[in-house]
């Protein structure tokens, strides 16, 4: 992300309420913001041709732009990255939108999937964008890992973890798999097991392959990286990551250039192969973080901001994040910490099963 902190120390008092209202309007209302409207309520009197000139210097700044001649200004993403690092004003959730999220936890809280699927719900309808909530991996140690041939393109991993948790995970193996290189996968993997979960075991396994790969047979080393893969996207029993409110995304999208980046994004959440890398934007950074446009590595192509925030189990390590995704017009100010509240009630959810 760019550091725009520079920038706004080295504006003026005037010029930073001309960027911050252009940034407040646009993210209200959609709409270019022109300096007459700026000022009808500016802190000192000033003319229109003054406010357009300042416009005029923070957009050969970068900060923003014009989408039509003689139109007003809105922000550009290096001006909505200012906003958003140096200008926004986050409080705490809306009583409404906090009532809305409490009212789901209270029904069959001891089934975690649907819970989570009715606070993804609730979510998407508070913030009007889709949101996204990542449910954590089974945490309880591995007892036994087996490999299983259900034809010649379609094979079965099998986890048995030590509290009689089971499960399977459908894959596609490497070409040329047989009894044996299954076996030899799978006696490999036993023989690390040693009471880790399954995130600790991944670690180790990448540790080992990388050290022992003379030790083991090629087919087999191919059956164990793809194990990795299916583990890693949380593929097969249970959904990890639950996408909810879909359709928000249509409605703020008018233009048909809109309407394609909404299909491409579509496209990303459909897919799901980057479960991994959402948890790992959570998880580089303490508490609620803001990606915008192409600065969110899994919907570049979208031009989509993502507000994401980790969540923790009782023993305050990172097992999960909730999201919410939209048009790079959100209102920050109210998504934010409805994101970070949303992610502390999954938090203490988990804390309290375990």
């Amino acid at each position: 992300m760019t550091d725009t902190s520079g920038l706004l120390q080295e504006m003026n008092n005037r010029s930073r309420e001309v960027f911050r209202r252009v940034v407040e309007g646009y993210l209200a209302n959609g709409e270019p913001v022109g300096s007459r409207t700026l000022t009808r309520d500016f802190s000192e009197k000033v003319s229109a041709a003054t406010i357009r000139n300042v416009m005029q210097d923070l957009e050969y700044l970068g900060l923003l732009d014009s989408p039509h001649v003689s139109a007003g200004r809105i922000p550009t993403q290096l001006g909505l990255r200012m906003f958003v690092d140096g200008l926004l004003e986050v409080g705490n959730p809306d009583d409404n939108d906090r009532a809305q999220m409490d009212a789901t936890m209270g029904r069959n809280a001891d089934d975690v999937t649907a819970t989570l699927d009715r606070l993804g719900t609730a979510l998407s309808g508070v913030t009007h964008g889709a949101s996204l909530v990542l449910a954590p991996k089974h945490e309880a140690p591995i007892k036994h890992i087996e490999f299983v041939s259900l034809s010649q393109d379609r094979a079965l991993a099998v986890l048995v973890f030590s509290d009689g948790h089971v499960e399977n995970r459908l894959f596609v193996p490497p070409v040329g798999q047989t009894p044996s290189s299954m076996r030899e996968a799978a006696n490999f993997l036993n023989s690390l097991v040693e009471g880790k979960t399954l995130s600790e075991l991944q670690r180790t396994i990448k540790t080992e392959m990388s050290r022992r790969r003379q030790e083991i047979d090629v087919l087999a080393a191919e059956l164990v990286e793809s194990g990795l893969v299916i583990w890693e996207s949380g593929e097969g029993h249970s959904e990890r990551l639950i996408v909810r409110g879909r359709a928000n995304l249509l409605t703020t999208s008018g233009e048909s250039q809109d309407l394609e980046k909404v299909r491409s994004l579509f496209d990303d959440l459909e897919r799901k192969r980057d479960i991994a890398d959402f948890l790992e934007l959570a998880e580089d950074g303490d508490g609620v973080r803001i990606f915008i446009g192409s600065e969110n590595k899994l919907f570049s192509l979208s031009g989509s901001s993502l507000v994401v925030s980790p969540y923790m189990n009782s023993d305050r390590k990172i097992i999960g994040a909730v999201g919410v995704i939209g048009p790079t017009r959100l209102n920050y100010g109210r998504i934010v910490p409805i994101v970070n509240y949303t992610a502390q009630l999954v938090g203490k959810l988990i804390s309290d099963r375990s």
